[in-house]
């Protein structure tokens, strides 16, 4: 760190770079001589950090931002602390040549997006992650998350599962609306579930694992077979759910997650999850700002990268229902109606 602070050679250039962007992340000032290497400040605003997922973003994030010249100022929402507009204000106030935003409110369609028309006029450009508002002036960067439920669906009912539920977040959210959006087609068209019949299905609830938990358990007592999850915390706590009913997973019930963020291969079981492809949405929307702040604007349109279907050791073919396994198991499953098949 002493050759990075004083300037002097022999030092990798990915080194040095990791070393500045650690200074500026934890709010150290740099050394002035090494001020001038930056070509501006630039704001990453993001969830709290409990989910893995957001840092594993913001990670890619920072990292790219420093190879392109720029200094990142992470700025970490929690629950009843600085809010997204407070945060706003501070890097205004910091001068940042732009703005990264991940699922912030405008993922949100109760919030007013007023508030990025009003940056997007200053000007001041911006790039979001996972969320869409028609109309903003911006690019967009998100994963295809009506895909990813439906290529979780499909993975549940090659495994014979045709009584499969969702578990995900408020409906407010545009990545919820999507998801659900895209279970409900592949429930109708692959498991041959009539629409009437999917309400009882779904089940939305808070993010994370409690969250899930929660959801899980009604789920269960309408005698689901499988779940999918809108996120992996969510699935985690679904499968504490089963647990703490003594049903095995994946034996009695299949779960599929949603981010495969860090750690979802060493879990227990290994979680089958739909992975977003983080690299390469923050790679592209770090391009895209650093075009925005060069004078070269990018295609104000949204960009949906293809999720990906990571089998694991928490899905397995469906089990037939016994009555004898669920009184065993303190569950009775309600007969399924009658579905067509498909070939």
């Amino acid at each position: 760190m002493s050759r990075v602070l004083n300037d002097r050679p022999g030092v990798a250039p990915e080194t040095r770079q990791a070393v500045l962007t650690a200074l500026d992340v934890l709010g150290y000032e740099r050394p002035a001589r090494l001020r001038k290497r930056s070509a501006g400040l630039v704001g990453l605003v993001v969830p709290e950090l409990e989910n893995p997922i957001f840092p594993a973003f913001a990670q890619v994030i920072e990292s790219t931002l420093a190879q392109s010249g720029f200094t990142p100022v992470l700025c970490t929402q929690t629950p009843g602390g600085v809010t997204e507009d407070e945060y706003v204000e501070m890097l205004l106030d910091r001068q940042v040549s732009g703005i990264v935003f991940v699922s912030g409110l405008h993922a949100d369609t109760a919030a007013s997006h007023d508030r990025y028309r009003a940056l997007i006029g200053r000007p001041l450009p911006v790039v979001m992650i996972n969320g869409y508002v028609p109309g903003i002036a911006a690019p967009f960067v998100s994963c295809d998350d009506r895909e990813s439920a439906e290529l979780a669906v499909a993975h549940l009912v090659a495994l014979g599962h045709r009584r499969i539920g969702l578990i995900t977040g408020p409906d407010r959210f545009v990545p919820v609306q999507r998801k659900v959006a895209g279970w409900r087609s592949a429930m109708t068209r692959l498991a041959g579930v009539a629409e009437a019949d999917l309400d009882p299905l779904a089940e939305l609830s808070l993010f994370g694992v409690e969250g899930g938990e929660a959801a899980a358990g009604r789920l269960l007592d309408r005698g689901v077979t499988g779940i999918v999850c809108g996120s992996d915390l969510m699935a985690l706590g679904a499968i504490r759910a089963a647990r703490q009913r003594g049903l095995s997973v994946p034996g009695e019930l299949s779960v599929v997650g949603y981010d495969d963020s860090p750690l979802m291969a060493f879990t227990d079981p290994p979680l089958t999850t739909v992975r977003q492809p983080v690299a390469a949405m923050a790679v592209a929307a770090v391009r895209a700002l650093v075009d925005e702040i060069n004078g070269h604007p990018a295609p104000h349109s949204e960009y949906l990268f293809r999720p990906e279907l990571v089998v694991r050791g928490s899905t397995a073919v469906v089990r037939p229902a016994s009555p004898v396994a669920g009184k065993a198991s303190g569950r009775q499953r309600p007969a399924l109606p009658a579905v067509a098949v498909p070939a």
